[in-house]
């Protein structure tokens, strides 16, 4: 199993459209441990790029903070399951406390209209 989780100066990204890079976490299933994290550049963002992408990649959840409706559908269409309202964090802290199920998810903050105006404070974005 692989989650994707958009991060930015070393942390979870508070918007995966806006991230330096997507860590790749792979699991084994069985022992739900880490087997090894990767860190993958994306290609430009365009809408549904990402989702195709990560999905080539194996991804089968993402973790994100906050993302759009028409994005959340993309990544389901393409057979990966979301996860928002993560809070900043390691990639791999995020992805553990998942598996544990002690990932504490919040709002999305793509659905606050501030977010979009300046916003993405927090999680290496300003």
């Amino acid at each position: 199993m692989k989650i994707a989780v958009p991060t930015a100066e070393g942390l979870l990204c508070a918007h995966f459209g806006h991230c330096q890079y997507f860590t790749v976490v792979d699991i084994d299933p069985q022992t739900r441990k880490i087997i090894k994290s990767e860190i993958h550049t994306p290609p430009p963002h365009e809408p549904g790029v990402f989702p195709v992408w990560l999905s080539r990649m194996g991804c089968t959840a993402i973790i994100a903070g906050g993302m759009g409706g028409r994005a959340v559908g993309m990544f389901r269409q393409n057979g990966i399951e979301v996860i928002m309202g993560a809070p900043c964090g390691k990639p791999e802290e995020v992805v553990m406390a998942y598996l544990n199920g002690n990932l504490a998810t919040g709002a999305n903050p793509c659905d606050d209209p501030g977010f979009h105006q300046g916003g993405h404070d927090g999680c290496g974005q300003k």
